[in-house]
């Protein structure tokens, strides 16, 4: 660790920092609504508000102000990547997807609302998402503003989110069948798809608004790719040992659905050294940035220790 690093109180004052403003811009851009369609408004912002680490945010914020982007611009850009992750939530915890109950410690919006309301409030925070970043008080630049969006759409769709989802879908097909999936290549592709691709985005994002050269885009490109591995794997060790009321979810999903996971595959210790070296790597990325990346170093070691 570097003399300048964050220590890791620093840096979860600066995720908390992050969480308000973008919670606050959130609030701001999902509005109550009125009329019969109110009910959709309610159950969007009952999904996209009041809790979550707001980690997709921070990476956004923070990559953003390697290029001295101002806060306006990268606050909106980083609640859109919340809406996109948000209805990424509403509809994965669907019964016809992982079909779960609790989400961040309370019922999960088809729970809360019903099944045809989640839907639907997955549905317009996905366009919501689109919306703000085609909108001119994101960026006054429109060719900004397309990159932004088709960036954002490369990673919700078929080579990104949902076709991740789509493959996740699959395993859990394999391993009711007596067939589970025990390629660690392929269980990283899928994470890389379902997980990583916003990750992506959201790192991607800040040297967008910012013009960014090539070489800066893809060096955080490339961060962003270790974090999100890093990420899972931690996900998949917390689902095996983490407590499921610091979680604010259920745990263990993937082992009852017969799923593999970097665990099954690599082991505890395995798995533990594995989110470490990718942590490193990540970190590794942002050497072209100097002290201005230690926030983004510190949320790749976060990454592979954190506890929910």
């Amino acid at each position: 660790m570097s003399p300048a690093a964050l220590s890791p109180e620093a840096l979860e004052a600066r995720l908390a920092e992050a969480a308000a403003a973008v919670e606050e811009t959130l609030d701001a851009l999902l509005p109550q609504g009125e009329g019969p369609e109110s009910r959709l408004w309610e159950a969007m912002r009952y999904g996209a508000l009041g809790g979550g680490k707001r980690l997709r945010a921070f990476l956004v914020l923070e990559s953003a102000a390697l290029f001295g982007v101002c806060g306006t611009r990268s606050r909106r850009v980083a609640a859109a990547a919340e809406c996109l992750h948000a209805y990424s939530l509403i509809h994965d915890d669907l019964p016809a997807m992982d079909d779960d109950d609790l989400r961040r410690g309370r019922p999960t919006t088809h729970r809360a609302f019903d099944e045809a309301t989640a839907i639907l409030a997955g549905d317009a925070l996905q366009s919501r998402a689109f919306e703000i970043l085609a909108e001119e008080a994101t960026h006054e630049n429109p060719f900004t503003r397309c990159e932004l969006v088709r960036s954002l759409a490369a990673a919700a769709g078929a080579r990104g989110m949902a076709g991740g989802q789509m493959i996740d879908m699959q395993a859990e097909a394999r391993a009711a069948s007596g067939e589970p999936l025990r390629d660690l290549g392929a269980v990283a592709h899928l994470q890389r798809l379902k997980t990583g691709a916003l990750i992506g985005f959201s790192c991607a994002a800040g040297a967008i608004l910012g013009g960014a050269d090539a070489t800066r885009r893809q060096a955080l490109e490339a961060y962003a790719q270790d974090f999100g591995l890093a990420f899972q794997i931690r996900d998949d060790l917390l689902d095996h040992e983490g407590d499921e009321a610091e979680a604010g979810k259920r745990l263990h999903k993937d082992e009852e659905a017969g799923k593999a996971t970097f665990v099954d595959l690599l082991g505890l210790e395995g798995a533990r050294e594995r989110a470490s070296m990718l942590a490193a790597q990540a970190a590794a990325r942002l050497e072209c940035f100097g002290p201005a990346a230690e926030a983004l170093k510190a949320a790749a070691r976060f990454a592979a220790l954190r506890r929910r």
